[in-house]
């Protein structure tokens, strides 16, 4: 299918972070939905090499607009330029570790950055929006499974972060009745596009647990490290959420079609609604690479949780989704990307 017989009155949605990790396998979805995506990017985490694949595995290449979600004359133009109908805004730094050390560019990126795109928004007459937000925002929980109306305290600047745009959104909300908004609490992405050519490519050391122990199985870190083992769990490791990201993404699109039927404010979890612990993570992943990980167990992180899980029944009774795939499709999917690119995109 070529971009010429697209359907021209096809819905358009601006994908903020269209090229990142969950952003592309996303833009996927939205094209198999029937939605026009346009992508926003500047590529500060995300590759050009992304959007030629979306190309081949749809048949159509989304219009690119490379700018910073904090330029608002860019923001400016692309609402000008396109008759947008709803925005999926994923676009922002996401590294907890990280934010603890630039907590002011995490302010300007995800909290400011976010002001400057819903003003853009308003003033173009767009009122759909699909927050990226995250579990992080319910801090340091102790009671399972998390609902939506837990009230948590963030324990990191990109939590509070998280936390600030889910705020601002509430009052934009509540101050318009024209807008519609959805705010997607993520547990634990991981997992690839089931083709392999899509699929998580961090720069540097991953802060995350799957495409830590992928790159293990590539050979590009030597070993996985296991921070403690004597967590009150099934096995003393540490117990997550961990979705699919093609579920994820389904989620995104389930959403859309929800502010379409309802104005106001949406606060929704997306997870599997079960936890799966860290060496259950790993027994997974070496069934899917073959082989047995190089693995060291080391001290307790400060701060880190036994267990987090979600409930993700408001998801279902409000957006029709439930997350289908299972852990070892998510090691499976991880392993056919990694191995197929060891190095990434940056390897082409």
């Amino acid at each position: 299918m070529s971009s010429q017989l697209f359907p021209s009155a096809a819905r358009r949605v601006l994908v903020t972070g269209g090229a990142g990790y969950i952003g592309s396998i996303t833009v996927v979805r939205l094209i198999e939905a029937g939605w026009t995506p346009l992508i926003l990017d500047n590529f500060s985490n995300s590759h050009p090499e992304v959007l030629q694949r979306i190309e081949r595995l749809t048949g159509y290449a989304p219009q690119l607009y490379r700018a910073d979600v904090r330029d608002r004359a860019a923001l400016d133009r692309v609402f000008a330029e396109q008759r947008i109908d709803a925005v999926i805004h994923f676009a922002g730094l996401k590294a907890v570790g990280e934010s603890v050390r630039l907590p002011l560019d995490y302010a300007e990126v995800n909290v400011a950055g976010s002001v400057q795109l819903l003003q853009a928004m308003r003033q173009h007459g767009v009122r759909h929006i699909v927050f990226s937000s995250s579990a992080t925002v319910y801090g340091d929980a102790r009671v399972m499974p998390l609902t939506e109306d837990m009230t948590g305290i963030p324990t990191s600047p990109y939590g509070r972060s998280k936390w600030q745009v889910e705020q601002i959104l509430a009052d934009l909300a509540a101050s318009d009745p024209g807008w519609s908004v959805a705010a997607l609490r993520y547990f634990n992405p991981v997992g690839a596009h089931p083709s392999g050519e899509l699929g998580e490519d961090p720069q540097g050391a991953p802060n995350n647990l799957m495409p830590f122990i992928a790159q293990v199985a590539v050979g590009r870190q030597p070993e996985l490290r296991i921070f403690g083992s004597d967590y009150p769990t099934v096995d003393g490791t540490g117990v997550r959420d961990y979705l699919h990201v093609l579920d994820l993404a389904d989620g995104h699109v389930a959403a859309l079609e929800l502010l379409r039927r309802e104005a106001g404010l949406h606060v929704l979890n997306l997870g599997t609604g079960r936890g799966h612990s860290v060496l259950e993570l790993k027994a997974a992943f070496e069934r899917a690479c073959g082989r047995e990980l190089p693995t060291r167990i080391v001290e307790r992180r400060p701060g880190d949780v036994a267990q987090m899980w979600a409930d993700a029944s408001r998801a279902r009774d409000k957006l029709g989704w439930q997350a289908q795939l299972s852990l070892q499709q998510m090691c499976d999917d991880t392993w056919r990307w990694q191995s197929r690119y060891p190095q990434g995109y940056r390897a082409r």
